[in-house]
């Protein structure tokens, strides 16, 4: 596989700079940015001759920061060896709380074979693809290998970046010292602010602004504060004079794109996100994990192709009761992303229509029409499947050499669907004594029969119908409604109405109004909460009877019901 270097150093004052390379070459692009100002004039407190600097360069361990190597101090102009320093400490040290600590003389620093391109501006125009060039050259990087004892192979291995610290060499009261942007700052401070007040320009502006990251890295934040004026000491030693040089990829940050959800209590619901950024393959795999209720639900091996995305979802149960729920994902793999997801439960079963006692009226009453509930009978997902792609090159010449796979992962696209389909019928009530087949009087109950079809090519992404509400024309359809019992389980299932608590003989009933008036009554059944990776499926019903007459008619023979 190919290996990318990139240069995660933002030089402003000397250059903003983030750049992908490709392996031992110094080409590529770079944000450029400039700016930075006068240096002001020397002064018998403090001064500073334009190119004495340099830059002092650690290896760091990415996975956990670790300092691995001794810091070098690399220079063109090499100060005497008798310059006041704080010795070979990096900002990271700094950062973990070593201590500042002087030194009078002894101090070592390294003149490279290829001389280091001007850091320090003092206009803000630097050579900026000299500076590219440089920190991503091949030789260089062997050198830095080298002078920190390491391995070449494996500095760019992936496990470790390079850490760059600008330095500058300066007078100040009356001696030479050689700080870095964070040693100044931590001096300063030691001195009452004196270092700032007669060499600000330099020691708060110049030379911390030379080096700074443009993205998050070992960390250290991105700067988007001034970039031509001092900065505060915080602000320095947070953000400022430092660059890195990483020496593969880094993956770009995935995207968690959530939705909000209501499900109902006591339901087996898919819930799920849609992850995306640069890529995921067999080689960086991406997982999602969902913490629902206190317990972690993981999915690993979430792939799909830079410039698309992924859904990723699990199957739960719902609480058995009413609530508010907060599902926090994270995704973790090629890069480390978080979100959340608001999620309300409720219990239909809890708004059943009231007692039809018999001096209920109603003369002014006036069918109304069915409300249009959502409905979705079809849903379509893909899974991202990756393969890889060989590609043999040969190194070497024709008697002395090896085939090696430059290969690549390619993704192919899996489809998948599911479908509903139902049937709803209602019928009087067999304890009727005057209803036809397709007619009754009003008094009188109605039962119901549901039966629902789902198909999938996917089954362990669908759920089945697992809940059926039915809507009444004397309630307009949304004052009250009946939960259906589910009478069975599985991918074909019946719904019938709950057992009726006014019925006399505990029926599957739903009675109608004495005073309905004469002409169709129509019941609408709402089928929900069956779940696929890309939403619920739903389906709106209904079916009708004709009302002819009323009970009334038959009170004479006492009516059975209710």
């Amino acid at each position: 596989m190919k290996r990318i270097w990139s240069i995660l150093l933002t030089m402003t004052v000397a250059l903003t700079l983030l750049c992908p390379m490709t392996a031992y070459a110094a080409t590529g692009e770079g944000n450029i940015d400039g700016g930075g100002g006068n240096l002001g004039d020397a002064t018998s407190h403090g001064s500073w001759n334009p190119g004495n600097e340099g830059v002092r360069v650690t290896i760091v361990r990415s996975d956990d920061h670790a300092v691995v190597s001794t810091p070098i101090d690399l220079t063109n102009r090499a100060p005497a060896a008798s310059i006041y320093h704080f010795g070979k400490v990096s900002k990271l040290q700094y950062t973990n709380g070593v201590a500042l600590s002087p030194v009078q003389g002894s101090y070592t620093c390294i003149k490279p074979t290829q001389a280091v391109p001007r850091i320090i501006s003092t206009n803000g125009r630097n050579n900026i693809e000299a500076i590219k060039s440089y920190f991503t050259d091949e030789q260089v990087i062997r050198a830095i290998a080298n002078y920190s004892g390491m391995d070449f192979d494996t500095l760019i291995g992936g496990e470790y970046k390079i850490l760059l610290e600008p330095i500058a060499y300066y007078k100040f009261e009356g001696v030479m010292i050689a700080t870095t942007a964070t040693e100044a700052v931590l001096y300063d401070e030691i001195v009452g602010g004196q270092l700032r007040y007669w060499m600000g320009s330099l020691t708060a502006k110049n030379l911390p602004l030379s080096m700074f990251l443009e993205t998050p890295d070992l960390g250290y934040p991105a700067w988007s504060g001034a970039t031509n004026k001092n900065a505060s000491n915080a602000d320095i030693k947070s953000s400022l004079g430092l660059g890195i040089v990483r020496f593969e990829e880094q993956p770009e940050d995935p995207v968690i794109t959530t939705y909000d959800y209501e499900y109902r209590v006591n339901t087996e619901v898919i819930t799920a996100v849609d992850v995306s950024g640069g890529q995921s393959d067999p080689d960086n795999p991406a997982r999602v994990t969902f913490t629902i209720d206190g317990r972690d639900y993981h999915v690993d091996n979430v792939y799909y192709p830079e410039g698309d995305s992924q859904l990723a979802w699990v199957r739960w149960t719902t609480p058995d009761t009413p609530q508010d729920m907060v599902i926090t994902v994270r995704v973790s793999g090629p890069g480390n992303a978080h979100g959340t997801i608001n999620c309300k439960i409720v219990d239909l079963d809890q708004n059943p229509p009231p007692n039809p006692v018999a001096d209920d009226r109603n003369d002014s009453f006036t069918p109304s029409s069915i409300p249009s509930r959502e409905q979705k009978t079809s849903n379509y997902w893909t899974i991202w499947r990756p393969w890889w792609y060989e590609y043999w090159v040969w190194h070497g010449d024709d008697e002395d050499g090896y085939w090696c796979d430059h290969g690549w992962w390619e993704f192919d696209l899996d489809r998948y669907s599911a479908s509903l389909s139902a049937t709803m019928r209602i019928t009087p009530d067999n304890k009727n004594p005057t209803a036809g087949s397709r007619s009754m009087k009003s008094g009188y109950g109605v039962n119901q029969l549901v039966t629902t079809d789902v198909s999938s090519t996917q089954s362990s992404a669908t759920t089945p119908v697992q809940n059926a509400v039915s809507y009444f024309s004397e309630f307009n359809y949304e004052m009250f409604w009946r939960l259906l019992e589910q009478m069975g389980g599985g991918y074909n299932t019946r719904f019938e109405f709950q057992k009726n608590e006014y019925s006399t003989y505990r029926g599957r009933t739903h009675f109608t109004p004495i005073w309905y008036p004469n002409g169709s009554y129509t019941v609408n059944t709402w089928l929900i909460d069956c779940w696929t990776p890309a939403g619920m499926l739903s389906m709106n019903l209904s079916d009708s009877l004709t009302i002819r007459g009323s009970l009334w008619d038959d009170w004479h023979i006492a009516p059975l019901e209710p």
